[in-house]
């Protein structure tokens, strides 16, 4: 059991790509409106400079849990709050700037702004006050069919180190995730309709919406001078087996309640194999062919190998592989796991960054990996 949880803390090392510095945590005062302040830690190990140092105890956000029901696919729960971290460093350097849950939007004001915005007669039939008419989404009337363009929002908070040992808000990033597309049901027939929302649509709605969450984020304590960056997300639809993509930012700088300019994302997210990922990216799907030949071969009992992989100005970022099974024995197990190693050894290059995920009926079996910039691979079976 012991080498077994020593292997386990080598894998998560190796997969942040640096070893461990265990070296004294630091203590700080949070700035807040209090004299005193709140004392927090900041952890002295980062796994990478792809990550935040997270401010401690972890405090979590009002809106934990809403990110669930908000989201059309599974995928897109985790992308869009690695994603937004991604595009989060292009304001906030991961080794100046500390991460923390959001905490300036709480979940009645995010159902609130999720709503459409309503015309005065529907106020009257809803009996809400004009104060209550809040919401993000286009007035829809009767007969209209105006999408809902605004599925949900994500805030990510962080903080910066002061003199004396002392943190402040460093700035404050949103998400909006967009609906990519609008489903239409005949209330006689009970038919559902999938009609795509234009890339050029969602840009324009998400603009727009983006400055009035600026214009609302100021009126907040804490928010007025504080940097806000707006980040775009184009989320998957509900039978999509990849998650969407961020597609544009931009930053309003301290004080400022507008935003000037927008700066283009390029990412994708392909799944492996399909004919999107062989036509878009031949020379990485052939690769990912040979490794899949190679195992039938010497495996023919096992289900199949799939991958989801990262794009990043069209250069692959991240893949992941995915195994799943049929047999449950340690040994075969162990067998499989270091013929795949050999085989990503000899046909994976060494651009790329990847892991592989060897699962069963019971759960994970094994884990390989490999980093970029070499051809070593490391191999964790689980107890």
């Amino acid at each position: 059991m012991k080498k077994g949880i020593v292997a386990a803390l080598s894998v998560l090392f190796l997969l942040g790509g640096c070893a461990p510095t265990f070296e004294k945590q630091d203590q700080v005062v949070q700035e807040n409106k209090s004299d005193e302040g709140e004392k927090a830690i900041i952890p002295s190990f980062q796994i990478s400079e792809n990550y935040y140092k997270t401010m401690l105890p972890y405090e979590t956000s009002e809106t934990r849990g809403v990110v669930v029901n908000d989201l059309g696919s599974r995928y897109d729960i985790n992308e869009i709050e690695t994603g937004l971290m991604r595009v989060a460093q292009n304001q906030f350097p991961t080794d100046e700037y500390f991460f923390k849950e959001g905490k300036y939007l709480d979940k009645e004001t995010v159902d609130s702004w999720l709503q459409r915005k309503y015309t005065s007669k529907q106020l009257k039939d809803k009996k809400m006050k004009e104060s209550e008419n809040v919401g993000l989404n286009p007035v829809q009337e009767d007969g209209d069919t105006e999408p809902i363009y605004l599925a949900h929002l994500v805030e990510h908070n962080y903080l910066m180190k002061t003199e004396g040992d002392k943190v402040r808000l460093g700035g404050v990033v949103i998400a909006l995730s967009l609906n990519s597309v609008q489903y239409e049901t005949n209330m006689s027939s009970g038919a559902r309709t999938v009609k795509n929302i234009s890339n050029e649509e969602l840009k324009q709605q998400g603009m727009a919406m983006a400055e009035e969450v600026v214009k609302r984020l100021r009126q907040k304590d804490g928010l007025k001078n504080a940097p806000i960056m707006i980040a775009l997300y184009k989320q998957a639809p509900k039978d999509q087996r990849v998650p969407g993509h961020f597609f544009a930012y931009s930053t309003a700088g301290n004080g400022e309640d507008s935003i000037q300019d927008w700066n283009d994302v390029n990412e994708s997210h392909y799944l492996f194999p399909s004919p999107e990922a062989a036509d878009a990216h031949p020379n990485d799907y052939k690769v990912f062919k040979t490794l899949k030949d190679d195992v039938e071969d010497y495996f023919p009992v096992y289900t199949g190998l799939t991958g989801q992989a990262l794009y990043e100005d069209d250069k692959l970022a991240k893949m992941e592989f995915e195994v799943a099974l049929t047999f449950e024995g340690k040994t075969e197990t162990i067998g499989f796991a270091q013929h795949l190693a050999s085989m990503i050894t000899k046909h994976v290059p060494e651009s790329w960054d990847m892991k592989l995920t060897i699962s069963s009926s019971d759960g994970p079996e094994a884990l390989i990996v490999k980093k970029k910039g070499s051809k070593e691979t490391y191999v964790h079976i689980y107890e």
